[in-house]
């Protein structure tokens, strides 16, 4: 499956060390939609007679759609088909989203400043193609070079795979990309890749790591930062 969104200019940005780009996920980095996941996903079980713990939400946060799913089957018992499961969650999920998805703060004037700069840019999330185009729609599609969905890939996130494709359609090294993550699991992503993060924990603690450097929001998050990011690791 290829992207829906037109290929803009996929010319990296030359900086010391060489070109660079950032990588940017989606849910609970640039818009605010774990809460909404987490209500898509109680509200599916509790019409099959599930109640979900609060205390999963935080192993189901960041995940591919099928591991969060399966780990629900396997404690709630239920059921139901997974890949229904999964079909009905995105299809509540983007009933809650078009009533309004609010962007994470500084969100709005990262994604600008990225555009002003000529920063390429690409969307890398776990999120299914459906899901992702649904939400672009507040986002920006202009924004980004390109955007890659779940399921638009073999393996995705906690694996490398999703990010390493991403430098490789840009057409640069992962070492020189700096990607803005909200969870462990996309951080492993990146890491696992061999770029540079930065961590905006959203529902879970993310402590900082060597190559990590972890932020209160995206309000301290602008082009200047991210290049100093980039320019340590040489």
């Amino acid at each position: 499956m290829t992207s829906s969104i037109p290929v803009a200019d996929t010319r990296v940005a030359q900086g010391p060390g060489g070109p660079w780009a950032v990588l940017l996920d989606l849910d609970g980095t640039l818009v605010d939609t774990e809460g909404l996941w987490w209500a898509a996903e109680s509200e599916v079980f509790a019409d099959l007679g599930h109640v979900l713990d609060e205390a999963h939400r935080s192993v189901v946060v960041g995940g591919p759609m099928a591991r969060s799913v399966g780990h629900l089957i396997a404690v709630t018992g239920a059921t139901a088909p997974q890949d229904e499961l999964m079909a009905a969650i995105n299809s509540r999920f983007e009933h809650l989203v078009a009533q309004g998805a609010p962007l994470m703060p500084g969100a709005r004037r990262l994604l600008t400043e990225l555009s002003a700069h000529s920063v390429p840019t690409a969307l890398v999330s776990a999120s299914h193609r459906r899901t992702i185009d649904v939400m672009l729609r507040s986002l920006g599609p202009e924004h980004f070079a390109f955007t890659l969905a779940g399921d638009e890939i073999g393996r995705t996130k906690p694996h490398p795979d999703p990010y390493l494709a991403a430098a490789a359609r840009l057409g640069t090294d992962p070492a020189h990309c700096v990607v803005v993550e909200d969870t462990l699991t996309g951080v492993a992503s990146a890491e696992a890749a061999g770029c540079r993060v930065v961590a905006v924990p959203s529902v879970v603690p993310i402590p900082p790591a060597p190559g990590r450097t972890v932020v209160a929001s995206l309000e301290e998050v602008s082009v200047p930062f991210l290049r100093a990011l980039r320019t340590r690791i040489h």
